[in-house]
């Protein structure tokens, strides 16, 4: 099983301008040097965590939909990260998982963020996505989702990697990285979190802080404040050693979740 190449690209965000946001990180991401399997960007990319969807969504198939597949298909990589989008009158925090061969799939956001009535404003998704990729099994999640276990839960290790895109504020940055940390080592799982630095239109203050976490819970990557792009290397056979010398996963309890 090969190593996977993951760049997660740590940036500050325009507010609610999808054409300057796609610019920019078209030149972040063709600044790129090392080869990757993976480029993730952080939740709605295009505009910052914006409440205003009825003037900010796309439908998809269109601009931002049609530039994913682009990159991914000039890269060689996948692109992935959340936009709001519109569909049959609804409004969705949408994750687009974008590979290079332009097969595409979508995670929308389960928890919504009361906190800033997200819930009153977007629908929430009921159907998780576990992707594979060159022969590495990879659960995209959104934010907020983080903050609940039993959503993340790798039943019988079905998937390799957890991933999250966030706008997740500084002032709960001991929350991320506790409960980063905390998926990794529950999950016998590799997590890969993915935050924007900056402030937003309504003076927010992100701090980054994403992270790559091996799955006995250690920070392999983490930057803090400022705008970072970095390619990290997963190697799977650390990852199935681990789980073969510690099979926590064969004591997990057994229950199904209603939703």
């Amino acid at each position: 099983m090969q190593n996977l190449n993951v760049t997660i690209i740590q940036s500050n965000l325009y507010w609610e301008n999808s054409g300057a946001n796609r610019s920019m990180f078209e030149e972040k991401i063709w600044s790129i040097k090392e080869q990757t399997d993976i480029i993730i960007l952080p939740e709605m990319f295009t505009t910052g965590f914006t409440m205003n969807a009825s003037a900010m969504a796309e439908s998809m198939n269109l601009t931002t939909f049609k530039w994913m597949k682009q990159q991914a298909a000039q890269t060689g990589a996948v692109v992935t990260g959340s936009v709001i989008i519109k569909d049959k009158d609804r409004y969705y925090n949408r994750l687009i998982w974008m590979q290079p061969d332009g097969k595409f799939y979508t995670y929308d956001k389960r928890h919504l963020f009361r906190m800033v009535e997200e819930h009153l404003v977007y629908t929430a998704g009921t159907e998780k996505l576990l992707v594979e990729w060159k022969g590495w099994k990879i659960r995209p999640l959104i934010c907020y989702d983080l903050r609940f276990p039993v959503w993340s839960r790798n039943k019988k290790n079905e998937y390799d990697i957890l991933l999250y895109v966030a706008n997740w504020p500084e002032a709960r940055s001991i929350a991320w990285k506790s409960l980063l940390q905390a998926r990794a080592i529950e999950n016998l799982s590799y997590v890969v979190g993915v935050n924007r630095v900056g402030k937003d239109g309504k003076e927010i203050l992100y701090n980054g802080d994403s992270a790559i976490i091996s799955p006995k819970g250690e920070w392999l990557f983490h930057k803090e404040g400022a705008e970072e792009i970095v390619t990290y290397t997963l190697t799977k056979t650390t990852l199935d050693s681990f789980r073969a010398k510690f099979p926590a996963d064969r004591d997990a309890d057994e229950f199904t979740l209603e939703y």
